[in-house]
């Protein structure tokens, strides 16, 4: 099918997740080298011809839209003045949709914008993950500010990067004339943060090949690169380059950053000796960070000891979750969750520019039976494939089989399903959802990615997850 395009659905949750439609073809993969092929002769990255320019709803919508509302449109939205004060006050409340239509105003009226707001507009898109918006300010800033600086540039990778679409920030990369140091960083950190860690190596070496030198915060982005394919022995190979190659004296970060590499592939005893052989004194973030990984892994000796040292180091580190053995979750994480509490803990699946809302176990969208049918039919075809419901993650007192049926009813599913009937066969499916995925869901996806044939590209709270052919990006890992 090269050369057609495809729609892309992508999907934006509270509990779930929603899609919009956008031109997307096919991205070819090859499993040798990561997702994106590369012309390391040539010093770029090739994205192909065929090359989707993803889409994503990622954009907050109100937490009052009911299932089948439209919020698309000019005709049906508010009517905007179209000036610089309304466009910075868009921008500062983060309502990145409402930013561009007074941009597009802005741009009709002949009103010079400077790269400050639009750099100001371009964090807000990476921070919504509003993909939709960003190649609308990418646009508008290559027709109005071209030719581009190196910053510029930049800022756009960056955007792209934070909406987990590396194909728009290859198509970027592979364009600009001059680059900096920043630019590699941006990039190798963005394809580590979106679980494609061989592309981010692979990259690195190409930009070692080239003669160029990296700095310490680039060997950040190559640890949790390492992490994400699950090789710490390549990762410890970068460490000791560091000092013996490039004359960097790694930091307490470089070191935290290890230790996360080691404890998030699972090798927490390694990470402890790794600790007491440091030939710097252990900070509390070292201990916190060993802390929380032992405690996603199970291991809850190691994590009570590690958070013995973090009391005595900061108690201010430890909240009532970590006292209790638990993961903590960051006062900052809280506060978004406080925010997005606005959505009622709703799914927003967003097809052909109208919004649909879904709760776990929602039953009021009109393709409601559909969407059950299709998910009982793949549950039996999932089990014959190996999977096993964790019914662990169902809280409630209940039975074996209506645990499985709450499992079922999960609103991610409910938005996967309802993509899967309403999109392009072999066409990707995007999916934010704002709370961490469960475990469940996360295994049932994959296994569901390999039977239907899709790419499922889901963002949580924590990380990107590319889903495809029954593999996570993420190795498991988060």
């Amino acid at each position: 099918m090269m050369g057609q395009h495809q729609e892309n659905f992508g999907y934006n949750m509270g509990m779930g997740g929603s899609f919009q439609n956008g031109q997307q073809t096919a991205s070819p993969q090859n499993p040798s080298t990561g997702q994106y092929p590369q012309n390391i002769s040539m010093g770029q990255h090739r994205v192909n011809s065929n090359d989707i320019n993803d889409s994503m709803a990622a954009s907050q919508m109100p937490g009052d839209a009911g299932p089948g509302q439209a919020l698309d449109g000019a005709s049906e939205g508010p009517s905007f003045i179209g000036s610089l004060e309304e466009f910075d006050g868009f921008c500062r409340e983060g309502k990145v949709k409402e930013a561009v239509e007074v941009l597009k105003l802005l741009v009709s009226k002949c009103v010079a914008v400077d790269i400050p707001r639009y750099v100001q507009l371009m964090n807000q898109c990476g921070e919504n993950k509003a993909l939709e918006e960003a190649k609308a300010v990418h646009e508008h800033v290559m027709r109005s500010m071209a030719p581009l600086n190196v910053f510029t540039y930049n800022r756009i990778l960056e955007m792209y990067g934070q909406c987990g679409s590396m194909d728009n920030a290859f198509a970027v990369f592979d364009k600009m004339s001059e680059r900096n140091l920043s630019t590699w960083d941006i990039m190798i950190t963005w394809l580590a943060k979106n679980g494609l860690g061989e592309d981010a190596i692979d990259l690195f070496t190409q930009f070692k090949e080239a003669g160029l030198k990296p700095d310490g915060q680039m060997f950040i982005a190559v640890f949790s690169a390492c992490a994400a394919v699950g090789d710490i022995h390549e990762g410890m190979l970068h460490l000791e380059s560091m000092s013996r190659d490039y004359g960097i004296v790694p930091s307490m970060e470089h070191y935290v950053s290890v230790v996360d590499m080691l404890g998030r592939t699972g090798h927490l005893d390694e990470a402890m000796e790794f600790v007491e052989k440091m030939p710097l004194e252990p900070s509390v973030g070292i201990w916190e960070t060993l802390m929380n990984l032992c405690r996603i892994h199970g291991h809850t000796e190691l994590g009570d000891r590690c958070a013995e040292l973090v009391e005595q180091l900061d108690p201010s580190h430890l909240n009532e979750q970590s006292r209790s053995g638990l993961v903590p979750v960051a006062a900052s994480d809280i506060a978004k969750e406080e925010e997005k509490k606005k959505m009622a803990k709703k799914n927003i699946l967003e097809a052909r520019s109208t919004v649909h809302e879904y709760r776990a176990g929602d039953t009021s969208h009109p393709e409601t039976q559909r969407i059950y049918a299709q998910l009982r039919g793949l549950r039996g075809l999932m089990k014959e494939a190996g999977y096993v419901p964790e019914t662990r993650f169902v809280l409630h007192d209940i039975d074996q089989e209506s645990k499985e049926d709450a499992l079922l009813a999960h609103s991610e599913r409910l938005a996967v399903s309802y993509g899967l009937l309403s999109s392009p066969a072999r066409s990707s499916i995007r999916v934010i959802k704002n709370l961490r995925v469960c475990g469940d869901c996360h295994n049932a996806l994959k296994i569901m990615s390999k039977l239907v044939g899709r790419e499922f590209i889901m963002r949580d709270a924590k990380r990107f997850h590319h889903i495809k052919d029954g593999v996570c990006s993420c190795r498991d890992y988060w």
